[in-house]
């Protein structure tokens, strides 16, 4: 089957093809509400972009490190990328801008990129509660230099320094201490501005990344293909190893830069079968009379994932453990809360660990209506608990449209087989 491109790397790509040179086309991009919105901060700050619809592309007439607008009001929604992305964009250019979003949005931590932003020269305010939107951001551009994070709340601070960093005056090296969160998708980022031309020196040791920028760099103009989403694809993986079967996602590859396209070594380790090859990963659920086994995991570097293994966990044999993902209490909601809760109704037993779950499968698992917290990845995790329970129900399916707004149309060609 075949899946809508990623969002991680079409709102990447994005901002690398609006700060570059000369015009970019986004084949396969995804079109959903993070994206979208995007699309619209892009177009607040003065950049040119063209969405065709029908083909899942979008064009950007890249600014050349230079925003057109000096004054703008970004609405941001509750995409954290939107927010982050979006606000040390604005540092690179030369004026007054505004960001603001969801009442979600306005709980979320933005402190870290706020100190980093300031270290390197650029004016930010908070309009609200200190640490979260709104900010306003009164850029004079970046003049680069050493800055200094010790264990972030998220990677996505790192992520929108090291894509603005290119336009700043001097070097920007960035220093994180202790852990760093979803450290797969720093790299993600560091490949898509290689894929723009622009170079990254990076080591990861001892509890220590560095990551620098030579300036003076510039991404060039690309015809860049967006590869689907694989995080995305850890729910169709995922109803072979519960429902038995096998599901191939053509596009993904194990080169693939989403570091959770190694969500299928998970199923491999709870019982699964994978087949790997360069167009496309195959999962085959356990044989008649096999049963999935309970794992113990760090998902540090794949935290969006967990809502899908904690739901594959209700009918695996034994417990599963899912550690290091903390930093899942401040996304589009609590999301450890919120899986204790959900998994509570359906009979589970679930101990909260400091950093994240244990979950003990019930002898029998109950039907019951999912709440799913304006989260999309509690309305597609579990949407997989249904295709062995009748009766499973789940309150406002609309939410999946933040990134995959037709999951349900192609979960059901799945079931039906015509995907």
């Amino acid at each position: 089957m075949s899946l809508p491109g990623s969002k991680s790397i079409t709102n990447r790509a994005l901002i690398a093809a609006a700060l570059g040179d000369g015009n970019s086309v986004l084949t396969g991009a995804l079109l959903a509400e993070d994206t979208r919105l995007m699309v619209d901060a892009l177009r607040a700050l003065g950049v040119r972009v063209a969405v065709d619809e029908s083909e899942c592309a979008i064009e950007v007439t890249g600014c050349g490190g230079h925003l057109p607008a000096s004054d703008a009001d970004v609405s941001c929604g509750n995409a954290g990328t939107v927010m982050r992305f979006g606000a040390a964009l604005a540092a690179t250019g030369h004026g007054t801008f505004r960001l603001d979003g969801s009442a979600r949005m306005r709980e979320r931590p933005v402190g870290g990129l706020v100190d980093m932003l300031r270290a390197l020269g650029a004016g930010v305010e908070y309009a609200g509660t200190e640490g979260c939107p709104p900010i306003v951001v009164h850029a004079n551009g970046l003049r680069g230099g050493h800055v200094a994070l010790h264990a972030p709340d998220s990677s996505q601070y790192v992520s929108a320094l090291l894509l603005a960093a290119p336009y700043a005056m001097r070097d920007v090296m960035i220093e994180i201490t202790g852990a760093l969160p979803s450290a797969a998708y720093v790299k993600m980022t560091t490949a898509i501005m290689d894929r723009f031309g622009v170079g990254v020196l990076e080591s990861y040791a001892d509890d220590v990344a560095r990551l620098i920028v030579a300036a003076p760099q510039r991404y060039a103009h690309q015809v860049f293909a967006v590869e689907p989403d694989a995080t995305n694809a850890t729910y169709f993986f995922a109803a072979a190893a519960i429902a038995g079967g096998r599901i191939t996602v053509l596009g993904l590859a194990d080169d693939s830069i989403q570091g959770d396209v190694r969500f299928v070594d998970l199923l491999e380790r709870l019982g699964c079968r994978t087949e790997r090859g360069p167009d496309g990963l195959t999962v085959v659920g356990p044989t008649a009379g096999h049963r999935l086994r309970g794992i113990d995991v760090d998902l540090s570097d794949m935290p969006d994932t967990v809502q899908t293994l904690a739901v594959v966990a209700l009918f695996a044999e034994g417990s599963t453990t899912i550690r290091n993902v903390a930093n899942l209490r401040v996304k589009e909601t609590d999301r450890l809360a919120a899986l204790r809760n959900e998994l509570t109704k359906l009979g589970a037993t679930v101990e909260p660990l400091p950093d994240g779950l244990r979950i003990e499968p019930p002898a029998q698992i109950r039907p019951a209506a999912i709440d799913t917290y304006d989260d999309h990845r509690m309305a597609m995790s579990f949407a997989l608990a249904g295709l062995h329970i009748p009766g499973i129900v789940i309150n406002d399916p609309d939410c999946c449209g933040k990134t995959f707004p037709d999951f349900f149309e192609r979960f059901e060609h799945m079931i039906r087989g015509d995907s």
